[in-house]
């Protein structure tokens, strides 16, 4: 009988947490040696339908409140008989509320092989949420950390170096392919034929990925490049506040808010360059993606960023905060195109060669094999 593995997420809201857990999900269910199993805690959002094609049966969702009432208790009661009832040999979760919620529902089920994740290395947790998650990988058997960086930050924060491995992030490079010439995807996204543009992918929900870093550099590169547009794909509470720091500094008329955009193959096809100006990160999937679709990069050299981005090589990596030395790097690959295509096309290999999903299918399944005969 083939082993049974529960991936627990959080939603099915579009971020990068959910989009890995769901790839990982497939390509277990494709793979045929284990059991798959998936369970939320909120069955919202638009990415649900992109599972519906593997035949999961039911897919039974814990919606909590906060971890401080009486569902979080009956909640977890649920889940307890659930994967018993459902004989489940591996859970593995996602992120910091399934981390939490899931490690408890575990161990108090005594699921054989229970394990965590962890995403990110700074900026986004309080001093109360570091101690509840200290707690749940103390549950784990191991936690899975998505790059080296973050396995330093576990590390360092008291987790035997034993208990974690690590795994990249995979990428299917044929989902940043598209078959829509530049014309095509200008008209479907609605942005101007006379323009270049520099793109950024991420989140406006935290401060942590600090826009405000990159429209300063933004309005710098303006008044070099002045052909030049900027495209914000993402969406958030801070998306007012942004819209107003790019009206400030001048360049509103070259600034195009997206909102959540699910056509990212035709906006990475339509960048002159991609940038993440992030404060802190674990492994950015955008970063993979901008390499993907062959585009150069800028991004701040923070978490993984030094382990997919070789200088001058794929891109830039430039000092969290420094506007200045990021304007300076998109000015000088603006005037550059030819080197810029090549840095592209460099970059896309790396993420073939490298951060495939297939390296990360066999990443998993072995660390389960091992966690199952330990």
């Amino acid at each position: 009988m083939k082993p049974a593995v529960l991936q627990l997420i959080d939603s099915f809201n579009q971020g990068g947490s959910e989009r890995q857990a769901l790839q990982l999900t497939r390509l277990l269910a494709q793979s045929d040696r284990f059991k798959v199993h998936l369970a939320c805690l909120s069955p919202e959002g638009f990415l649900r339908d992109s599972i519906d094609d593997l035949n999961l049966g039911e897919i039974p969702s814990f919606p909590l409140n906060s971890f401080y009432d009486r569902n979080t208790v009956r909640q977890l009661r649920r889940f307890v008989r659930w994967v018993k009832s459902s004989r489940i040999d591996i859970l593995h979760t996602h992120d910091f509320y399934t981390n939490i919620f899931g490690m408890a529902g575990g161990a108090l089920a005594r699921l054989p092989v229970r394990i965590a994740s962890m995403r990110e290395t700074a900026g986004m947790r309080n001093a109360w949420q570091k101690q509840a998650q200290r707690v749940a990988y103390s549950l784990a058997h191991q936690v899975v950390a998505n790059s080296n960086a973050v396995r330093d930050k576990l590390i360092g924060d008291g987790v035997a170096p034993e208990k974690v491995s690590v795994i990249f992030n995979g990428l299917d490079v044929r989902r940043l392919a598209t078959t829509l010439s530049r014309v095509q995807s200008l008209s479907l996204l609605g942005m101007p034929a006379e323009r270049r543009f520099i793109t950024i992918v991420a989140n406006m929900r935290h401060e942590v990925k600090d826009y405000p870093m990159f429209l300063r550099s933004a309005r710098q590169v303006k008044e070099a490049v002045p052909d030049v547009a900027f495209l914000l794909a993402g969406e958030g509470e801070l998306s007012e506040s942004l819209r107003v720091l790019a009206r400030d500094l001048g360049i509103d008329n070259s600034t195009f808010f997206l909102g959540r955009c699910e056509n990212v193959a035709e906006l990475l096809a339509i960048s002159e360059i991609c940038v993440l100006s992030s404060k802190a990160e674990g492994f950015s999937n955008s970063i993979l993606e901008y390499m993907a679709a062959a585009r150069p990069v800028v991004v701040t050299s923070v978490g993984g960023a030094r382990e997919v981005v070789s200088e001058g090589e794929t891109g830039h990596l430039v000092p969290s905060g420094d506007d200045a030395m990021m304007a300076e790097r998109l000015i000088a690959l603006l005037q550059d195109p030819e080197r810029a295509r090549a840095m592209g096309a460099r970059g896309q290999r790396v993420v073939k060669e490298k951060f495939s999903c297939e390296a990360q299918l066999a990443r998993t399944e072995s660390l389960y094999d091992r966690l199952l005969g330990r």
